[in-house]
């Protein structure tokens, strides 16, 4: 039987989180993430970042097997802790991904030494098969898909809404996930966030792979969206 200390982040990879996040060039990453005030918002988000990304790096401890493969769509400084527990931890292979090239240069430049690399392309690129997919206010990033995002917050303006933009963000949503979610092996953890799940859960309910949406949440470090984790059941082997 593994005890609660089986699920705690090692002293080394605290200090490697500790280290990173130090070395971050966060003047840099303000101008990523706010059009203005980004040092102010850094001071405000930095140590969350750090504590909040702890927290969901131990939940997914117990929930993932040693030597495993993840696949991160959209890492970026809030999953950090998370990566660097699975690769220092748990000895998995992560590949990770982020579209923003200036964000992932202060990712890789403050992680250098680590055996952790973000990748400035596509995650649909990835190759090969994953037993954890993380996806996390992906979907709903207001960036990318601004009306899905206002229709998920709640902030949708029934004057000004446009669906037919709402139709495109629709259409690149679920190429996204017809690209990615095939990668997920059965049994597989999906890790989202709740104002996602209804995407997810959709598309593995059209293609018939039975799930578990757990109920237990753990609040993320930026978005402030609630994180929870969809179990993929294992394919039932057909009775000769």
């Amino acid at each position: 039987m593994r005890n609660a200390n089986d699920y705690s982040i090692g002293a080394r990879t605290k200090r490697a989180i500790k280290d990173v996040f130090s070395r971050l060039d966060y003047g840099l990453l303000g101008d990523v993430y706010c059009e203005e005030g980004g040092e102010a918002f850094w001071k405000v988000h930095k140590n969350t970042c750090q504590t909040m990304g702890i927290r969901i790096a131990e939940a997914l401890k117990h929930r993932l097997s040693q030597k495993g493969r993840s696949l991160y769509v959209g890492a970026g400084v809030a999953e950090l802790p998370i990566l660097l527990l699975e690769t220092l931890d748990m000895n998995r292979t992560v590949e990770s991904y982020n579209l923003r090239e200036r964000e992932v240069d202060a990712l890789n430049e403050a992680c250098g030494g680590l055996p952790l690399t973000i990748q400035a392309s596509p995650a649909q690129t990835a190759r090969g098969t994953f037993d954890h997919l993380w996806m996390a206010s992906v979907l709903n990033d207001p960036e990318c898909f601004p009306e899905t995002s206002a229709l998920a917050y709640g902030r949708a303006d029934p004057v000004r809404f446009d669906p037919v933009a709402f139709q495109r963000e629709r259409t690149r949503i679920q190429e996204l996930l017809d690209a990615c979610l095939p990668k997920l092996s059965r049994p597989g953890l999906l890790s989202t966030t709740v104002e996602e799940v209804t995407w997810m859960t959709d598309w593995l309910t059209r293609n018939r792979i039975p799930f578990r949406v757990e109920e237990k949440f753990y609040p993320t470090a930026i978005v402030g969206d609630p994180l929870c984790f969809i179990r993929l059941e294992a394919t039932k082997k057909r009775k000769r």
